[in-house]
């Protein structure tokens, strides 16, 4: 009989006897597997190329049953556990080394409410799934900007997107949530019912367990909207920034906006002659009569001297996937994220500086026009923080080869240089990054309740392995890296 080391939630050594493997594999509708499978590399690779974490096992979940089977088992042999959802989390949080992963990306099911304007969806979707079923009825859930992220982690962290000054967050959306506890319980969380779950669940990431459906309110976008990407060089970043800034405050709500500053990538909606120089280029979606997204575009259209104009009428979900090609599975990442009040002079000046000096091709600073309904949404009615903020900036380091340093200095960098102008940190953006920024993505006030609330919901950190609120009876001890008794003293 073989064996199988695991990392437990106490650092300790614990070996699980092949009986006791063989009877989780047999209790899942799932698959799961082992290190000796041909299949593990596959399994273990998530969206972020930066992480390499060995999981002792991956349950493959098919559904709900599947999800409280392999809670169960982790809490009886006291397994650190992770999960995954779409694996897009730049923190790498979706794995864990040595541990249990629950895998949720099997759990594709979605039903659309068209007439009720709902839809119930499990969490292994991607926002590209997603969109393709409500886009049939020409309606949308307010989410993020890149096809291949998970529903799950985005909604759960907040979720802003091209829809939100519109319709608010993605979590603003969420009407209820069945959610599996760390007692391997499923409750029900909504407004009516485990009402304080259902606060913590809205912006608290995965802290309080593991959502199995999500209950969205849909709205009617498109399926046509106006949209695209406006380019300018670089030269012109700090005018067309203090423009955008004014733009963007006076806009009707159908306008969603990002804002980018990179070198041009070799994408089919930039002409040739601007790959790999320094450009300004904004994208844009006008969720609204295309006639009247016409007279709204007018003046940035008009601002002059642009390298690239993609702007036409197309389909919402087409447009949704147009980053897709620059933020590519595998490649490295390492993320700096603050939210901004505003687009003051200074912000804007520490921007394109430290724009100017980007180390890599692959690199680049998004700036997210928030406001609008986000805004207007109480600051205490869910975790989800800083309704103040007008922008969130991310400053997003990516390579392909070759030594990381000097790239994760330049985000680095850029994030110590907008501390003056930043009022918190979107959780969504952070990466391995402490305690401390966490508390940052909340502010005092809210972070101790969400601790309350993790000492009713998860009083042993059962689901730890993530932007981690820890109950205060905890003393925790970093998680050593895991290396198989096997490994020891080679």
């Amino acid at each position: 009989m073989t064996e199988l080391q695991v990392a437990t939630t106490n650092n300790t050594e614990r070996i699980l006897t092949d009986e006791t493997v063989e009877g989780l594999g047999s209790r899942l509708r799932g698959e799961l597997i082992l290190p000796s499978d041909a299949s593990y590399d596959a399994a273990r690779a998530i969206w972020n190329g930066m992480i390499d974490k060995r999981p002792a096992l991956i349950a493959r979940c098919t559904g709900p049953a599947d999800v409280l089977t392999a809670v169960r088992f982790g809490r009886e042999h006291s397994l650190l556990v992770s999960v995954r959802g779409g694996g897009h989390n730049v923190a790498g949080t979706a794995l864990c080394d040595g541990g249990l992963v629950i895998d949720l990306s099997l759990m594709k099911g979605i039903r659309v409410d068209a007439d009720h304007r709902k839809a119930h969806a499990q969490p292994g979707l991607t926002l590209g799934d997603l969109d393709h079923e409500t886009q049939a009825f020409g309606l949308a859930v307010p989410a993020g900007i890149v096809s291949t992220t998970g529903i799950a982690g985005l909604t759960l962290g907040g979720g802003f997107g091209y829809l939100t000054p519109k319709y608010g967050l993605t979590c603003d959306n969420l009407r209820s949530a069945d959610v599996v506890t760390a007692d391997g319980e499923m409750v029900k969380a909504s407004q009516e019912e485990n009402s304080d779950l259902f606060w913590g669940i809205r912006g608290g990431g995965g802290n309080f367990g593991i959502v199995t459906s999500f209950e969205y309110q849909l709205h009617p976008v498109g399926p046509t909207v106006l949209a695209g990407v406006i380019a300018y060089p670089m030269a012109r970043a700090r005018e067309l920034l203090r423009f955008y800034r004014d733009f963007v405050a006076a806009a009707p709500p159908e306008l969603g906006t990002v804002f980018t500053l990179r070198l041009a990538p070799p994408a089919p909606f930039y002409p040739d002659s601007i790959h790999g120089k320094p450009i300004a280029a904004i994208f844009v979606c006008y969720a609204g009569p295309i006639e009247e997204g016409e007279r709204v575009l007018k003046p940035l259209r008009e601002f002059g001297q642009q390298v690239a104009d993609t702007i036409v009428p197309k389909p919402f979900a087409v447009h949704q996937t147009a980053l897709d090609a620059v933020q590519p599975s595998g490649r490295n990442y390492y993320w700096k994220s603050d939210d901004l009040p505003g687009l003051g002079d200074g912000a804007i000046n520490a921007l394109v500086d430290h724009a100017e000096a980007i180390t890599s091709p692959n690199s680049l600073v998004a700036i997210f026009q928030l406001g609008g309904m986000a805004g207007r949404v109480d600051e205490d009615a869910m975790a989800y923080s800083h309704r103040g903020a007008a922008f969130a900036a991310n400053f997003n380091a990516s390579w392909v080869d070759g030594e990381p340093e000097p790239h994760m200095r330049w985000a680095r960098e850029m994030s110590s240089a907008m501390q003056p102008f930043s009022s918190g940190v979107y959780v969504n953006f952070l990466g391995d990054e402490g305690e401390e920024r966490t508390r940052a993505a909340y502010g005092p006030q809210k972070y101790e309740r969400l601790v309350a609330l993790k000492e009713k919901y998860d009083p042993d950190n059962f689901f730890r392995i993530n932007q981690n609120i820890r109950p205060s009876n905890r003393n925790e001890e970093a998680v050593e890296p895991f290396i198989p008794s096997s490994s020891k003293g080679e």
